[in-house]
């Protein structure tokens, strides 16, 4: 599936709430730091696909829309990978690397080198 450009993201959440780039101005506007702003031209190049914003300014549209920055940038909700942590503490997990698991005795030594080699 193609990405999608920021836009179109614009431009649809434009229709999904019947705004106009007003609105989102006023949506973003409290997120503005005083080196960071939104011009009217910046966000009209940004829905008309002429240019892409920088990050700081992909932060404030995100913060101020309400959105995340993955989902402005064109990617899926469900392409978005979430981070998974385990506590090799936990007894009852099952480790693996590389899709084989991973040996007691190994764990083992991972956590000794981890506490300092105790």
């Amino acid at each position: 599936m193609e990405r999608k450009s920021v836009g179109q993201r614009l431009r649809t959440i434009m229709s999904e709430r019947g705004w106009k780039q007003k609105d989102i101005l006023d949506a973003v506007k409290p997120f503005f730091t005083q080196k960071t702003k939104i011009s009217k031209t910046d966000l009209s190049q940004y829905v008309n696909d002429k240019t892409e914003p920088r990050s700081d300014k992909l932060y404030i549209l995100a913060k101020g829309l309400n959105v995340s920055e993955q989902w402005l940038l064109g990617f899926d909700e469900a392409e978005i990978k979430e981070t998974k942590t385990a506590d090799l503490a936990d007894e009852d997990t099952v480790f693996t690397y590389e899709g084989r698991q991973i040996p007691p005795e190994d764990l083992e030594y991972m956590k000794r080198l981890l506490r300092g080699g105790k």
